[in-house]
């Protein structure tokens, strides 16, 4: 995962320091033996007491004492592993933590941004006798499938704050001609806010709006077309309606 490539270099340079370290102790245990003196030490090493002295350790040094120095560098590899594993287990419980908080947030992701239509000439939706749910046809992204293209209804994945935001076009066809312009932005039936523009001195005009709300699990949200509007679009996609997640709230 992209977002935990930065413990490996971390992780490799602690394993090739440990070598190093391990590399060192041989070598100076190797130093030991040629060249330690007997009286210099106390078996606990410089200074030490023979408290807390393995006894197998201190009957080595009295048999042979040129492999003292080593016996008790072998006890001090051993307490370094004992601290190097815990340490490792400790990153490792941080990183499945991390991982684990992660996974939470991607699945809570969720966000939807669709075009009236995809087609490369100007077609208008609408007008209709009566109030109807506009179902947006192309996707530009339905991230957690909360958006239906059958229904043009987002269904609300998880409680939290999200930000809204409806355009809509319209063309008369010729100057003269009614403008019916409108839409409204619905949240289980109620109408949140709408752009309207109606005139016949406007052959062509768009609006838009951007909103923030806090809805719950399993809110409908969708753009309802009022009586006698009519929207128009192509692949230009002027007629657009996106929503997204800003944070949870659960």
């Amino acid at each position: 995962m992209r977002e935990y490539n930065y413990l490996l270099p971390f992780l490799s340079f602690l394993l090739h320091a440990f070598a190093l370290l391990l590399s060192a102790i041989v070598l100076l245990c190797l130093l030991e033996s040629a060249l330690v003196r007997a009286d210099d030490y106390s078996w606990g090493g410089p200074g030490k007491s023979k408290e807390g002295i393995d006894p197998g350790t201190e009957n080595i040094c009295v048999t042979d004492q040129a492999s003292c120095g080593c016996c008790l560098m072998q006890q001090q590899i051993h307490r370094m592993k004992m601290f190097f594993n815990m340490s490792l287990n400790e990153l490792e419980k941080e990183l499945t933590k991390s991982k684990t908080v992660l996974n939470n947030i991607r699945a809570s992701r969720s966000a939807f941004s669709v075009a009236l239509t995809n087609e490369k000439n100007l077609n208008c939706f609408g007008p209709f006798r009566d109030d109807k749910l506009i179902a947006y046809k192309h996707v530009f992204i339905n991230l957690g499938d909360g958006y239906s293209v059958d229904t043009g209804i987002f269904t609300v994945p998880r409680s939290g704050v999200y930000s809204l935001a409806l355009t809509i076009y319209s063309d008369a066809g010729s100057p003269g001609n009614s403008l019916a312009a409108c839409a409204s932005l619905q949240v289980n039936g109620k109408v949140v806010s709408g752009p309207r523009e109606r005139n016949m001195q406007d052959q062509e005009d768009s609006a838009t709006i951007v909103v923030a709300l806090h809805l719950k699990a399993g809110d409908k949200v969708a753009v309802n077309l009022p009586i006698g509007c009519f929207l128009c679009d192509d692949n230009s996609h002027y007629n657009t309606f996106t929503g997204f997640l800003l944070y949870a709230t659960d």
